[in-house]
């Protein structure tokens, strides 16, 4: 039976405020405690409060209509720069490559998986893709998925593969979950080394 591309039924909506929601969430239950004795709450606490906090908003410059949820999906990986999360995180948001690797198999399954290219006309992405997708959110820079590319090819060697990652995801045999079972052992053999 040939595996199928199509990992996400098509009506299902997904948009990047969620895909950063999401991201953020993940980080959040991350981030350690605080130490000091006077604050009770943790990191995460007080990212969500200054999350939820209004912002200050510039009337005459505010967007009056969101893009469509399946916009998000289809747009270039270029525009995805442009989203809210990139400008508050300017440059981008220092990450593990552990995080990476586990934030690319979140990608995945939000949008989707794909062989045969950085993303379908639907907006699946393959594993370059859904890296490509947290660079442009501003999450992590090239070093940290560069070092993710290295965590993810040195698992392939010891399998005996000598096909870059990006290529060993657009062979045919491949499964979705070949591919997330690759990311989650390069994710855990990471967390080891740390």
């Amino acid at each position: 039976m040939a595996a199928s591309t199509a990992t996400r039924p098509v009506d299902l909506p997904v948009d990047a405020a969620s895909l950063i929601a999401d991201i953020e969430r993940y980080l959040a239950e991350q981030a350690p405690r605080t130490a000091h004795p006077l604050v009770t709450k943790t990191t995460a606490e007080l990212i969500a409060e200054a999350l939820a906090a209004p912002a200050a908003v510039d009337e005459q410059h505010a967007p009056t209509l969101a893009a469509p949820r399946r916009l998000w999906r289809i747009i270039p990986d270029w525009a995805l720069a442009l989203t809210p999360a990139r400008r508050l995180h300017g440059a981008g948001r220092a990450i593990t490559v552990t995080q990476h690797l586990e934030l690319t198999a979140l990608v995945i399954q939000q949008y989707g998986w794909h062989r045969g290219g950085l993303r379908s006309r639907s907006g699946r992405r393959c594993i370059l893709g859904a890296q490509a997708v947290l660079f442009r959110l501003g999450y992590g820079d090239e070093n940290t998925a560069l070092a993710a590319g290295r965590a993810m090819q040195s698992i392939l060697r010891r399998r005996g593969i000598d096909d870059a990652y990006h290529r060993w995801n657009d062979k045919p045999e491949r499964t979705l979950d070949d591919v997330l079972h690759l990311i989650r052992e390069a994710a855990n053999n990471e967390r080891g080394q740390a």
